[in-house]
């Protein structure tokens, strides 16, 4: 899931709550960073949920999202077998496990240090064989598959639209070839990304399809989550 930095019922917001009135912090040795990581730095520094995420543990501030994203949905549930793609750094995959994932593998581009209880994989989920792969480490069929990708931005508009489309198609695919009936698919989205063909292929796919933005998500991000429950089942699953 990667989040990547300098660039995954409510839960409650970390201690202090969202809306706490602390003074932001500014950092004061800026002099060799450029202004977006100076800026990503102050964030992290003023974000009450990436200062719980390292008071708790968790490699990302992301964590909070799926957690409150199962709050909701009851998603993760215990023995459940969940597959993560894009799953650095593995603050998902953490959350996973913490709740109870039976058996939980992960797979992404980058290298990442292990997560006691998870498989991971380093590869491109859509790899030759790559898929067959996750499935044996969880030993069947997925409960649920996760997917927290966000591509590199370009800066064009249109372009950047098309590859986000293109991932969450992506990992739609790979989740209806890997889920059992009744399974669930959770996916990374933008507002304004031109999804409605990729959300209608879902519908018909699953039998609840709704859009979520969790409150770890910053206000300003035009990230929101798409959540497919009730998978149907279909003639391309192993």
């Amino acid at each position: 899931m990667s989040e990547t930095p300098p660039r995954k019922r409510m839960v409650r917001p970390p201690s202090g709550g969202s809306d706490a009135r602390a003074t932001p912090q500014r950092l004061k040795t800026a002099k060799l960073r450029t202004p977006s990581s100076q800026a990503w730095l102050e964030r992290q520094i003023n974000d009450p949920f990436a200062a719980e995420a390292r008071a708790k543990g968790y490699r990302s501030r992301a964590a909070f999202k799926l957690i409150e994203i199962d709050d909701r949905f009851g998603l993760v549930r215990k023995g459940a077998r969940v597959i993560d793609l894009g799953c650095a750094p593995g603050g998902w995959l953490q959350v996973l496990i913490a709740r109870g994932a039976g058996a939980v593998a992960g797979v992404d581009l980058l290298d990442l240090a292990p997560v006691t209880g998870a498989r991971i994989l380093q590869a491109d989920f859509t790899g030759p064989g790559v898929g067959e792969t996750l499935l044996e480490a969880i030993g069947g069929r997925a409960d649920l598959v996760l997917s927290d990708m966000a591509p590199n931005t370009t800066g064009h508009r249109q372009t950047d639209h098309l590859r986000i489309v293109g991932l969450i198609e992506a990992a739609a695919a790979f989740a209806e070839t890997a889920l059992r009936p009744g399974g669930a698919f959770v996916a990374k989205a933008f507002q304004g990304g031109e999804t409605g063909e990729v959300v209608a292929a879902l519908k018909r796919a699953f039998a609840e399809v709704r859009h979520v933005k969790p409150k770890a998500s910053r206000s300003q991000s035009a990230e929101v989550y798409i959540v497919a429950t009730g998978f149907k089942g279909g003639t391309s699953a192993p």
